[in-house]
């Protein structure tokens, strides 16, 4: 006969589904805010008495999908940016004992610590004279550049844990030093890169301070910045804001959904030839 579940482990799963819970709860209102018609926004239920599925379609309808394909370019383009500054960068760090490793790494580290909403004034300024106020490019150069830091970090501590045995058995097969680091070393190492992708991806679709100032144009402007125009100054437009909202998490969901097995699958991928 199946045994029953000790009461440790009952205790343990109670507490799980809890926790889950209480991170779930305001995704669920907010979902259900989203449904609910603008006549029962006051009624003091959490279930609406009807649903108007209407308020999800003006998101399509509304001009908000070209706002949601910026945010796309935005995070996506500061994610490959990090991704291909910061994995030469990490390697040769982690690799190499060359003179200033130790200030270089403080210095990047120390980088972490500014935020644009402290340098968003030089920010401006500095793009401006560029020419490059109100376009991607420049959201996508100051997500790229306040991420960087954290990858840098986060894979130069992959690759370091990395043995250079298994690099040196690669030179013997006859790989390169770009075979050795494809085929073997990055591998190894993808948890890394999946962490630095995940952090860049989600902090340059969040990001809403540095977009609202550079950007003027509504065709240039990302999700975050677009849906703050449902604040008004004597009302809220909440079932515009929460559908905007609930569609604005679907692409961060499916990006944890298709990421999560090949984290799982880098941590052994490359150790076994």
């Amino acid at each position: 006969m199946r045994r029953l579940p000790k009461l440790k482990t009952v205790i343990i799963a109670a507490v799980a589904y809890i926790v889950a819970f209480i991170f779930l709860f305001p995704y669920l209102v907010m979902l259900l805010t989203s449904l609910r018609p603008g006549k029962t926004l006051r009624e003091a239920t959490y279930l609406p008495s009807s649903y108007e599925w209407s308020n999800l379609a003006n998101f399509f309808t509304g001009g908000l999908l070209d706002n949601l394909l910026v945010t796309l370019k935005v995070a996506g383009g500061s994610t490959i940016l990090v991704l291909l500054v910061a994995l030469p960068a990490a390697y040769y760090s982690a690799r190499h004992k060359f003179k200033g490793r130790t200030a270089f790494l403080i210095l990047v580290l120390i980088t972490q610590m500014f935020q644009p909403t402290a340098m968003v004034v030089g920010i401006y300024r500095e793009f401006f004279e560029l020419g490059l106020v109100d376009s991607i490019w420049a959201l996508i150069l100051v997500n790229g550049g306040f991420n960087l830091a954290f990858a840098v970090w986060i894979l130069n501590a992959y690759f370091s844990s990395i043995p250079r045995e298994l690099e040196e058995a690669a030179f013997i097969d006859g790989n390169g030093r770009f075979g050795a680091l494809f085929r073997v070393t990055l591998p190894l190492a993808m948890p890394g890169v999946i962490t630095a992708l995940i952090f860049t991806f989600i902090a340059a679709w969040n990001e809403f301070v540095v977009a609202l100032t550079l950007t003027t144009s509504k065709e240039n402007q990302p999700l975050t910045v677009a849906l703050n125009s449902f604040i008004g100054q004597y009302e809220v437009d909440w079932q515009n804001l929460f559908a905007g909202s609930v569609i604005a998490t679907i692409p961060v969901i499916i990006l944890f959904a298709l990421i999560e097995r090949k984290v799982v699958s880098g941590l052994t991928a490359g150790s076994i030839k």
